[in-house]
């Protein structure tokens, strides 16, 4: 039972800033990121989680690293490659930022507000509460629908790089919201399933983080080239914090 009322703690704590940062607070989303952070990490005292279960343990830090940087250069050699097609490239509108502005947001505000706050809460936390009661298969499982259901919010927002790279693709409208949403949620479940498979080969917490930023931070850069494709009048083409994740 105390396992249980923990695990439903995380969850209503992951829920309740989902819709903070997304709906009520979109402009304090540090404030909300770090107060999730310090709720779970209270959770996952009480519950007597160890630095190992939470993927912390000094002794995988370095399997973690490799593994992660690993998968982290696949990732950007997958973005490379991507770039080398015009069509592709068409898809994902160039900002044009000052470089420095992009910098920052990709090696700053994208780790501290989506990539660690996120990881720790689903491939530490809920993997260590969860990894107490199931086996690893179904952990994976129920993480990975997590995460995907995580995105839903931001993928009804309709802003950033991913959804209007969408948007070029299917259009606007009630139907392209429903495709956009649907995809978003698949895709980040998908990605789930990779992230949480990679914590548990490596043990460590850092392999999944290294792989999330590649994927968000030089999503970033990414689309944050100077001429790119078309950009949809009246839209900033990387409106949120975390591309080509929402």
């Amino acid at each position: 039972m105390r396992v249980n009322t923990h695990l439903w703690s995380a969850i209503g704590v992951l829920a309740t800033t989902n819709v903070l940062a997304h709906r009520i607070r979109p402009r304090a989303s540090a404030a909300v990121a770090a107060g999730q952070v310090a709720a779970l990490a209270v959770i996952a005292r009480a519950d007597g989680l160890t630095a190992a279960e939470l993927g912390l343990g000094r002794d995988r830090v370095a399997a973690g690293a490799r593994q992660g940087a690993g998968a982290a250069a696949t990732v950007v050699a997958g973005y490379a490659i991507a770039l080398a097609f015009p069509a592709a490239r068409a898809t994902v509108p160039g900002s044009g930022r000052p470089w420095p502005q992009v910098a920052v947001r990709a090696l700053v505000v994208i780790p501290l507000t989506t990539v660690l706050p996120e990881e720790f809460a689903f491939r530490g936390v809920l993997t260590a509460l969860l990894g107490r009661r199931f086996d690893t298969r179904r952990v994976r499982i129920v993480t990975a629908g997590l995460f995907g259901l995580w995105h839903v919010l931001p993928g009804l927002g309709g802003a950033g790089a991913a959804n209007d790279a969408v948007h070029t693709v299917v259009g606007t409208g009630a139907r392209a919201a429903v495709v956009r949403v649907g995809g978003t949620v698949l895709v980040t479940t998908a990605g789930g399933l990779l992230l949480g498979e990679l914590r548990r080969r490596s043990g460590s917490l850092l392999a999944p983080v290294l792989v999330h930023w590649a994927i968000n931070g030089v999503g970033e850069l990414v689309a944050a080239r100077p001429g790119g494709g078309h950009r949809r009048p009246g839209r900033s083409s990387v409106a949120r914090l975390s591309p080509p994740w929402p």
